[in-house]
């Protein structure tokens, strides 16, 4: 099986663990991942931090990451939480096939877990 549709964790850089803790973790989205993976991704880094970010650019990648936060959602449901989101427009670079850099409009979907 080619892992290259599995999530990617990207935490963001810190260079002290005490500020490692208020450190927000990153998933990355494409129209290939499989959302069962990225909501299981999603789900222990919820219950670890109680919140996570997924950035998703294009139709696809948003449909995916959507599903994968309905599937999140059935995971914690058991530990007694639900998952929040809240959507925005991000401005994301990325490297384009000639190595150059290009700037993207993408989906950022904000979550955060609840006690129910």
């Amino acid at each position: 099986m080619d892992n290259s549709e599995d999530p990617v964790l990207h935490p963001a850089a810190v260079p002290d663990s005490s500020a490692r803790r208020d450190a927000i973790e990153i998933l990355k989205v494409s129209s290939k991942s499989r959302p069962k993976a990225v909501a299981g991704a999603l789900a222990t880094v919820v219950e670890r931090d109680k919140k996570v970010v997924l950035h998703a650019i294009g139709a696809g990648a948003v449909n995916q990451a959507v599903k994968a936060i309905a599937i999140a959602r059935g995971f914690v449901a058991p530990r007694g939480l639900d998952l929040i989101t809240i959507i925005a427009f991000s401005s994301i670079e990325i490297e384009v096939a000639d190595g150059s850099m290009s700037e993207r409009t993408g989906i950022k979907f904000f979550v955060e877990a609840r006690s129910v």
